[in-house]
């Protein structure tokens, strides 16, 4: 309660810093111009580009326009269109189409923006990993598909993790074994059937990652599929695979990406990008908050500004950090 009585406290007085912010940002208007920066789907991503948003309306002076995307169609418009300028948490394990796009130059991996890497794969939840250990191997679920509920969930439509998991499901066996696909139509229903099964102790399996508000309230255990194999999870990502094998997801490498265009022709903001990074610790306690309080992406970046004071002011120029200057001291 302590907690959210602060912030809420300094969430009614940012407005009011945030407003004289923009009116000195609106006098150096022009500086940077305008900025497209993709929004995508699920909730860690909104926040860093609510976050980034932010800094860059009121500390560079641009016009920044969110496009609402996931990974592939995102990489895809850029190959395409050469739009948005700014993608935030690319996660490029399964995204071909960037490989090819950074080896001839067109794009730039500005960092990793989750400094620990993200988490991918199959999970269960911890109390039926306690109740049955068996399950914590694929051979164990495909042996007691009744003990997962007989479904897999899937990731939905448009994200990349929906074209690997359903190479390593064929892979698997698992429609050959009893375990129906499940494909969910959105990240949130994903998340509510977690929660739902963890309300009655139920049986889950499927698709999930890390950092999220997800894992952080309810502990999920890691099913063990085998070890990564990185010419089968090239193929995986493909759609179609002409020959699924079945292998575990790396390690994710979770990026911010600018076009070639961008980085040449902004090069305070990009290196402003090239600095904004968050810890697994930090996004998952943003998140979890996020939940907590039924908050909006922009809610969740004002937590994250007023609760952070020595982490995002060193992102910033000189000039940027002079214009945010009352806020850094709240």
């Amino acid at each position: 309660m302590k907690m959210r009585t602060t912030l809420l406290a300094a969430a009614a007085t940012l407005p009011l810093t945030l407003g004289a912010s923009a009116a000195l940002a609106d006098a150096h208007a022009g500086e940077c111009g305008e900025v497209s920066i993709t929004e995508m789907n699920w909730a860690s991503s909104a926040v860093v580009t609510a976050v980034a948003k932010f800094l860059m309306e009121q500390g560079y002076g641009c016009e920044v326009n969110t496009i609402p995307s996931s990974t592939n169609p995102a990489i895809t418009s850029v190959a395409e269109t050469g739009e948005p300028d700014i993608l935030t948490e690319l996660w490029v394990n399964a995204a071909p189409v960037y490989d090819r796009l950074a080896a001839e130059g067109k794009v730039e991996p500005l960092t990793e923006v989750l400094s620990d890497g993200g988490i991918e794969g199959w999970w269960i939840p911890t109390y039926l990993a306690e109740a049955h250990p068996e399950l914590t191997t694929l051979e164990g679920v495909l042996a007691n598909p009744e003990l997962v509920g007989g479904r897999f969930h899937q990731c939905p439509d448009g994200w990349a993790c929906k074209t690997v998991n359903m190479n390593n499901l064929a892979a698997a066996g698992t429609e050959e074994a009893g375990i129906e696909t499940f494909v969910h139509g959105s990240g949130e229903t994903m998340a509510t059937s977690i929660a739902a099964a963890y309300g009655d102790e139920e049986p889950w399996f499927g698709y999930y990652w890390a950092p999220t508000s997800v894992l952080g309230k309810y502990p999920m255990t890691l099913v063990d599929v085998g070890e990564f194999d990185a010419e089968a999870h090239e193929c995986n990502a493909l759609d179609p695979c002409p020959d699924p094998e079945l292998s575990a997801y790396p390690r994710g490498k979770v990026l911010t990406v600018v076009t070639a265009d961008f980085r040449d022709s902004n090069p305070e903001v990009t290196e402003l990008m090239r600095n904004v990074q968050f810890t697994n610790a930090q996004m998952g306690e943003v998140l979890a908050w996020q939940e907590e309080n039924s908050a909006s992406a922009e809610e969740a970046a004002v937590y994250f500004l007023t609760n952070y004071p020595d982490v995002w002011p060193n992102w910033l120029n000189d000039a940027a950090r002079e214009k945010l200057a009352g806020l850094i001291q709240q």
